[in-house]
């Protein structure tokens, strides 16, 4: 059995975990990035403004998790959307596609579920490469 090394990845341009994990851990060459909600780094507190600025917060804190792992958002292979309605999925999906505007995209999955942490419309996961 092959044993890979880890690493957590902690910024201070992204929230703090608000619970007993890591903003991400690189095993390899993959970066897993804990699920991101709306909150602003400074604050800790969700932004105002409904899904749109949550999901723009939720991918700018993705992005800097990811570059300070040393990698890019454009080497994410993988994203699972979580929605707490399902009726916002155009508004999310419109403003992924202005993130995410080259192909090959990530493989994703969006999901509508009962409840966020923090009350957040939209929680995104993601894992990335560390290739540049």
């Amino acid at each position: 059995m092959i044993f890979m090394s880890t690493r957590e990845i902690t910024t201070s341009k992204a929230p703090k975990a608000i619970g007993p994990y890591s903003q991400a851990i690189v095993s390899g060459d993959l970066i897993y990035c804990s699920g991101q909600i709306g909150l602003d780094p400074s604050t800790t507190e969700l932004v105002g403004g409904g899904i749109t600025f949550e999901t723009k917060q939720v991918l700018s804190n993705i992005k800097e998790i990811l570059e300070e792992a040393g990698s890019r958002i454009e080497n994410i292979i993988k994203t699972d959307i979580y929605l707490s309605d399902l009726k916002n999925f155009e508004i999310v999906n419109t403003i992924y596609g202005e993130f995410f505007n080259k192909e090959p995209y990530p493989a994703r999955a969006t999901i509508e579920v009962g409840g966020l942490p923090k009350g957040a419309l939209i929680e995104i996961v993601c894992i990335a490469t560390l290739k540049k």
